[in-house]
């Protein structure tokens, strides 16, 4: 068994190594998963087969030792200089390989139940939700605020509340479902979204926009300052950075597929696009630095993550630490 567990945790290290080195991508829920029942399986064999079988062993050498000194107590030896007690904790000790698995189960049950249900830890990789997160930013996401769903294979089995416009939510990327984004919610199921000129209209109506005193966001990577607005979606009133002499290039318009492709029209102006039911319309905050649903359609309730909501930790800068809309 020995064997078999270091070949495990060969293999183990072999795939996070090929993980991080960028050589395969990999289903963290998925390993975690994994881990648990094989961590368990462990537990179980240690619990009912091996413990149980090194306690019989302890067991069967006190009872020869006593009946050792027994004998040597008729001859009329009353001491006896060997002590079992050393071998006896050296059999009742756990081997390595199972200390490092059926011993690692309940911290390992414990994580995936956190990770699954409740909170789960993100870092942000991109600026493109910059002003309101930052590359380096550690952030916790709410697993439950829009509905418990099953792990791995994200299957919804209790609702709890819809996305609404405004709120920061963490997906599976629809082209690549292994990648995880994080983007704004400005649209739900029914709405009418629209970009134009660098203008956010939901509905026909101009989302409410005021920009902040020059010199505005001051961007430490690009070493320089970008126009700062606050934008108002429904009741969630956060900041945006946005050039209103910048007029992005969505692309030829029938280079642009994606499900739904029909409920989009594509302009010199921009993009208006009808969101269908059970999908969301994503985009973020650095508006003119995003790849969102402008680009790549809409996000489906089954590729949902959870709700972002606080910064735990960013090792640049502490004081990113706190809550956020």
């Amino acid at each position: 068994m020995g064997s078999l567990t270091g070949a495990l945790y060969g293999a183990l290290l072999l795939f996070l190594g090929g993980w991080y080195f960028g050589k395969w991508t990999g289903n963290f829920s998925l390993l975690l998963f994994i881990l648990t029942l094989v961590t368990f399986a462990y537990w179980v064999a240690e619990r009912f087969y091996f413990a149980p079988k090194r306690s019989s062993a302890a067991a069967e050498l006190e009872r020869q030792d006593g009946e050792r000194r027994a004998r040597l107590a008729q001859q009329g030896i009353a001491k006896v200089d060997v002590n079992t007690a050393q071998a006896r904790e050296t059999l009742l000790m756990q081997p390595w390989w199972l200390d490092w698995t059926a011993g690692l189960f309940p911290v390992i049950l414990v994580v995936f139940l956190l990770r699954s249900f409740l909170f789960e830890p993100f870092k942000i990789p991109s600026g493109s939700m910059i002003p309101t997160l930052l590359v380096g930013d550690l952030i916790l996401v709410n697993k439950f605020h829009y509905g418990v769903r099953l792990p791995v294979i994200n299957k919804k089995i209790f609702a709890n509340h819809d996305p609404q416009r405004g709120d920061v939510m963490v997906f599976r990327y629809p082209k690549d479902t292994s990648i995880d984004y994080i983007k704004r919610v400005v649209g739900v199921p029914g709405d009418e979204v629209s970009f134009r000129n660098q203008q956010l209209y939901l509905n026909g109506a101009a989302a409410p926009l005021v920009q902040l005193p020059p010199p505005g966001f001051y961007d430490e990577d690009q070493r320089r300052y970008s126009p700062e607005f606050t934008e108002k979606l429904g009741a969630v009133e956060h900041h945006i950075l946005l050039n209103p002499q910048s007029l992005p290039f969505y692309g030829a318009e029938d280079k642009i597929a994606f499900p739904f492709r029909e409920n989009c029209r594509y302009s010199a102006e921009g993009v208006t696009c009808k969101v269908p039911p059970g999908h969301y319309f994503m985009m973020g905050d650095n508006r003119d630095n995003s790849q969102d649903s402008r680009f790549w359609g809409f996000v489906p309730d089954e590729n949902i993550v959870g709700k972002a909501f606080f910064v735990w930790m960013n090792f640049g800068n502490l004081k990113r630490i706190g809550a956020f809309h």
